[in-house]
């Protein structure tokens, strides 16, 4: 695990909430011009709408369909200094809807990189571990990431083409590294193909890709890369107990976000935030509000708790199958609100 001298993890990572207004508006306040924005209406259903720097403005992919990317001219249409611009499109920006975007840091303009057999386009940010990768399908091949270390987990979809993404993530099971993935939209188990990432392995440099889904026939694709960075993300699984006092995971630092998938079963991608508060109802420190990146759906406030965020990781509160099935496991992404101790001798408080 590479070590980071990152003391303010929202230079890096941010979440901004916001309410539309059905023409346009600039979103400030993120802290830093994104290079990756995720955004998701709140109060109703609607999809999960992904831009990123490599692509463009105004061309979205949405996590929750299998569909190929689509152009919007009133979707987002500046990625800004201080956050980002929307056009009048309702998916990112309907009049008196709320929203929230979860944001990240890359490189800024892609750059060549010719690491892999095939030459790929990315915007890599080292520091935090985050690189947006795109590439021209062919064969056989590998792809370089710019993240100059291994990535921990890897998110890939055709832009050109309707298909399933494809997510790596290093805890993942099987006996070949390379072999493992699970798939999104749907609530899928993790599985094991020989076809997917070929036999490029995962190194500090490159990603293999082959066949089905991740090259052969489907022209354009995208890549989010994560490489885990000590005090500031954390990459890993744990298993499910069933019960309302459920494991406690480690990650070194007050979590601003986590997901949660089980792929032990066919549950959601269960996403949470601190900046979205949980139910007053509660005592202590339960994080409830809650989004399934698989589906359209508003998001939701448990009226039971389901994770605290603490001091230096995050425990769950809940015997829910989705977050805490028997036996099963769970894997996880997690980024930093603030570092358990940074190099600055900072000590973070619990709530």
């Amino acid at each position: 695990m590479a070590y980071t001298t990152i003391n303010k993890p929202s230079d890096h990572f941010n979440t901004k909430l916001y309410t539309g207004n059905g023409s346009t508006q600039s979103i400030t306040g993120v802290g830093f011009q994104p290079d990756w924005v995720w955004t998701k209406r709140r109060d109703n259903i609607g999809d999960h709408s992904l831009y990123d720097v490599i692509r463009g403005t105004t061309k979205r992919l949405e996590f929750n369909t299998e569909d190929a990317e689509n152009t919007v001219a009133t979707s987002l249409t500046s990625f800004d200094s201080d956050g980002f611009t929307l056009g009048s499109g309702g998916d990112s920006n309907g009049n008196t809807e709320t929203y929230l975007s979860w944001n990240w840091l890359a490189g800024g303009t892609g750059v060549s990189n010719n690491d892999g057999s095939i030459t790929s386009t990315v915007s890599a940010n080292t520091t935090s571990g985050f690189s947006v990768v795109q590439w021209t399908g062919t064969s056989n091949a590998t792809i370089g990431h710019g993240l100059g270390q291994k990535p921990s987990m890897v998110i890939t979809k055709s832009k050109s083409n309707s298909a399933p993404w494809l997510v790596w993530h290093k805890g993942l099971t099987g006996s070949n590294e390379e072999d493992r993935y699970v798939t999104a939209p749907g609530g899928a188990t993790q599985a094991t193909y020989t076809d997917y990432w070929g036999t490029g392995g995962f190194t500090s440099t490159v990603f293999g890709v082959n066949g089905d889904g991740l090259n052969n026939n489907l022209g354009d694709m995208i890549a989010y890369c994560f490489a885990e960075k000590k005090g500031y993300s954390k990459f890993g699984t744990y298993t499910g107990n069933q019960n309302a006092d459920g494991p406690f995971i480690y990650t070194g630092f007050k979590p601003a976000f986590t997901m949660i998938k089980n792929v032990s079963s066919a549950y959601d991608w269960l996403a949470q935030d601190s900046t979205r508060q949980a139910d007053a109802n509660f005592d202590g420190n339960p994080v409830n509000i809650l989004n399934q990146w698989n589906a359209n759906n508003a998001e939701s406030n448990a009226t039971t708790r389901s994770v605290d965020y603490l001091s230096n990781g995050f425990k769950i509160r809940n015997s829910s199958v989705a977050w805490n099935e028997n036996s099963s496991l769970m894997i996880y992404m997690a980024f930093a609100e603030n570092p358990l101790v940074g190099t600055n001798n900072v000590v973070t408080t619990a709530k």
